[in-house]
């Protein structure tokens, strides 16, 4: 009998559940593939990316809207470090609101723009809005629907804009962006900062997640917690934000979230915190920045506000099983960007555990229509600034 986290498939099929199940189950396995795509495209991506990356004034923008935005949020930090230029993420949602404000430097841009379904009204207007604005703007999408708009336009017009199509079975199918929202993240991590090693160390350890913890995380998910606090820092928070998105989208609103870095819960929001609250800690590889997660760790238990505590890093979910020494390199350190990935399956894994025990289908928490998968009812106005 087919199951998905040992549950037949006939009954979260049943329970409108089960496309939830298969797209966060296929992810370590949609990585591996969004990377090799990438190997395959390279000499092409090289020679249309090389000239606007000589250009040391050339600014990279990532955007989306939603937990597309938020892809851009998890990689812009390791993307400024690595390549040592201007990154910065802006979603298409501010984009569209005030464009004078976010293209106010008319200087060489690159606009990386995520997109599961490519037919968002402001994923459209931002890179519409782009091109009015700039007057030197280039546009590289990476999207996981090859009929969508932003797809179309980079095959009519490929001097200022490339394309890179997700694996298929990329474009989600249920209403939470799961597959989606990670194999876009790989892809733009294997196009600008590639790392063969950290790659498959995430997917294997991401595989034992799947096998391992789904005890756990259910048991977790039974406490019928009715908020949810996630923190991380740098990458992390980007990570942490879409990480309570998804428990928030997955349990219909029945579970509210909120993000915020270890440094930054003191400073007000921490007063959130009850015993019906979960917090998630999501921990930095980083030796210094761990400092202030540990710091953090130690202050809840310590103020023992909270039945529900859960810091996350490589060690607890079960790295020890994948170290290794290779030609005496010491033991393997996880970049955060990649820990990122291990990191938000977990917390999809229990938004979708959050739903089944709450009776609602993962699939479309929300039949009514009050949100939809591809956003409706959005005007675009015109823009009528330089």
């Amino acid at each position: 009998m087919e199951q998905y986290f040992e549950i037949p498939a006939s009954t979260l099929e049943a329970s409108n559940s089960a496309w939830t199940a298969r797209e966060i189950l296929q992810q370590p396995k949609v990585w591996r593939q969004a990377a090799a795509n990438i190997d395959k495209q390279r000499a092409a991506l090289d020679a249309w990316l090389q000239p606007l990356l000589a250009k040391p004034e050339c600014r990279m923008v990532l955007t989306g809207a939603g937990t597309s935005a938020f892809i851009g949020e998890t990689l812009a930090p390791h993307l400024r470090k690595t390549l040592r230029r201007r990154v910065d993420a802006i979603s298409t949602t501010d984009i569209v609101s005030d464009p004078g404000q976010y293209f106010s430097e008319d200087v060489p841009t690159l606009l990386i723009s995520f997109a599961r379904s490519g037919d968002s009204p402001e994923s459209v207007a931002s890179v519409e809005l782009a091109n009015q604005v700039l007057s030197d703007c280039y546009h590289l999408v990476l999207t996981c629907n090859h009929e969508g708009y932003l797809a179309k336009l980079a095959s009519s017009n490929t001097d200022n804009t490339y394309c890179v199509l997700m694996p298929e079975g990329t474009n989600d199918r249920s209403f939470a962006m799961t597959s989606s929202y990670s194999s876009m993240l790989v892809t733009c991590l294997s196009i600008f900062s590639s790392n063969p090693r950290q790659l498959e160390q995430t997917a294997n350890l991401t595989e034992r997640l799947l096998s391992e913890q789904l005890t756990n995380v259910r048991s977790l998910a039974k406490r019928g917690f009715t908020r949810l606090v996630v923190l991380g820092a740098g990458c992390l928070l980007g990570t942490a934000r879409e990480a309570s998105l998804k428990c928030l989208e997955l349990s219909a609103g029945e579970v509210v979230p909120m993000f915020d870095s270890p440094l930054g819960f003191r400073h007000g929001p921490k007063s959130v915190l009850d015993k019906n609250t979960l917090l998630l800690l999501l921990r930095s590889a980083d030796a210094y920045s761990a400092r202030f997660d540990n710091d953090l760790l130690t202050e809840l238990q310590d103020d023992k506000q909270l039945a529900h505590i859960v810091a996350l890093s490589p060690a607890a979910l079960g790295e020890a099983a994948l170290d290794e020494e290779v030609s005496g390199e010491k033991t393997f350190e996880f970049q955060d960007v990649w820990l990122s990935l291990v990191y938000i399956v977990y917390c999809q894994m229990l938004g979708f555990f959050a739903a089944i025990e709450r009776g609602i289908g993962a699939d479309n928490p929300c039949p009514s229509g009050e949100v939809n998968r591809v956003v409706k009812g959005v005007i675009i106005h015109p823009y009528r600034g330089q």
